[in-house]
């Protein structure tokens, strides 16, 4: 969802004298969305304002149909009689499905399906191994995509020099969001930056920040992160012109942001190669694992009851505003495993459905990391301490008081862990365990027990087979 930096929209003007944009409200994704208020629909809505505006002010239009995309796309193709449709590749099953009907479409109106990698910097199978097989560990995966990276690979695309060949902005108006069946959400209230202008802001700040990524990204009360990963999501910015940026900086900050960078093709291509892990685990032998089926516990997690401050506060802070700050993520995915010893896919369902930057691969590949059921070349017995995880990263409460304001009297020391305070300290601090906050709803100690025994059964017993 921009004009700049484009590769499908740029082999497109390149090859034809008129090109039509378009873009679809899929009612195939919309409809199976739970709730009608959905900061992603309206996120989306407000970026394709901006890219209609912006198509027109190199004069051009955008078609913007509400529809199944695979009906509307060669639909919309035999209407206009055009040549052929560009796209950019996805790698999600139900997207690539999507595409090979919108190709099975075309072919029969002698229309070509041409489709560019604009997502990732490296897809599939263009970093292997020395034998030529995929990788399964991140660190080799890596220092073989440092190794390719050239500049060839994160060159702009250019669209403006072209803007000749679009065709004339097309008559339909862009449909309500109240029209698509949804509604407003709390994304303005949050001061969101929407649409390709919006994640140049956010490029612009972090650009100023990057050379100290590596010392803040870890805590979650200061200003670590570059917040682009919803941008990236939805292609309102293009990953080469992050990667640019990374390499240009030149500093301890940006080498580690690149690396991020790298987790993220990292992960599309682990999706690309073994489809299997949307529902089955990575390492085949932790499909056997023996979860506990406790809804009571998963409620606790999901609506920030646990009684463990960290967890709680990231819970409430992806609840009340769609993000989640990375180190937060993988200590909830651990504990909803590993302290609660829940099904992790209960916990990555959840994560769909709330987070703003929901990408299947990366969510995917981070809860079977948090699960050790995924690509982790560390033991099973990797178990995040929400505790300790707390006093390291959090260590004077900023960012528990933040979303656990009932927990604003009690002392830095025992923020961490309230449930020690004696009934004189909550008295003081004006939050009663159990009535003000709960209690802890397990005891880690224990639960890092269970979890051992339950890990280290499933390895003794045979491996479940691949598909």
């Amino acid at each position: 969802m921009r004009v700049t930096d484009h590769a499908a929209l740029h082999a497109a003007l390149k090859a034809h004298a008129t090109v039509h944009c378009v873009f679809v409200f899929d009612t195939e994704i919309l409809d199976s969305l739970p709730e009608r208020g959905d900061r992603r629909v309206e996120f989306i809505w407000e970026s394709v304002k901006e890219l209609q505006e912006n198509l027109g002010s190199l004069g051009g239009g955008l078609h913007v149909l509400h529809d199944r995309a695979r009906d509307a796309i060669p639909s919309l193709a035999r209407t206009l009689r055009v040549q052929a449709v560009y796209a950019n590749h996805d790698y999600e099953p139900d997207a690539l499905e999507r595409d090979a009907a919108v190709l099975a479409a075309l072919e029969p109106l002698g229309i070509a399906f041409r489709t560019r990698k604009d997502h990732v910097i490296f897809e599939r199978d263009e970093v292997l191994t020395r034998t030529g097989s995929p990788f399964s560990v991140f660190t080799p995966y890596r220092t073989a995509w440092l190794a390719k990276l050239t500049p060839f690979y994160f060159k702009s695309y250019p669209v403006a020099q072209y803007a000749a060949h679009l065709a004339p902005a097309a008559k339909r108006r862009l449909p309500s969001l109240e029209s698509l069946g949804f509604k407003r959400t709390n994304l303005t209230a949050l001061a969101i930056p929407t649409g390709a202008s919006g994640a140049q802001v956010l490029l612009a700040d972090f650009s100023k920040r990057m050379a100290k990524y590596a010392d803040r990204r870890d805590f979650p009360a200061q200003k670590g992160p570059s917040y682009l990963s919803v941008h990236l999501r939805f292609g309102t910015v293009s990953i080469r012109d992050l990667v640019l940026r990374a390499v240009k900086s030149q500093t301890a900050g940006s080498e580690v942001w690149l690396s991020e960078l790298a987790w993220r093709d990292f992960y599309f291509m682990i999706l690309a190669h073994h489809p299997r892990v949307v529902e089955r685990a990575f390492r085949a032998e932790y499909d056997r694992l023996e979860w506990d089926d406790r809804d009571d516990l998963f409620a606790a997690w999901c609506e920030a009851r646990t009684g463990y401050p960290l967890v709680d506060a990231a819970m409430r802070q992806l609840n009340q505003t769609g993000y989640m700050h990375n180190r937060l993520r993988m200590v909830t995915a651990s504990f909803l495993a590993k302290d609660l010893g829940i099904d992790y896919r209960r916990g990555e369902r959840y994560f769909a459905a709330t987070l703003n930057d929901f990408d299947l691969a990366a969510n995917n590949g981070g809860w079977q990391w948090a699960a050790s059921t995924g690509c982790d070349a560390q033991p099973y017995f990797r178990i995040f301490n929400p505790v300790t995880q707390s006093e390291r990263f959090d260590s004077s409460g900023v960012f528990i008081r933040k979303y656990l304001p009932e927990l604003g009297g009690v002392p830095d020391q025992l923020i961490h862990a309230p449930w020690k305070m004696d009934a004189a300290e909550q008295a003081e601090a004006k939050c009663v365990i159990g009535r003000d906050y709960p209690g802890p709803v397990v005891d880690h100690a224990s639960a890092r027990k269970r979890t051992l025994e339950r890990y280290g059964k499933t390895r003794l017993g045979r491996p479940a087979a691949t598909t």
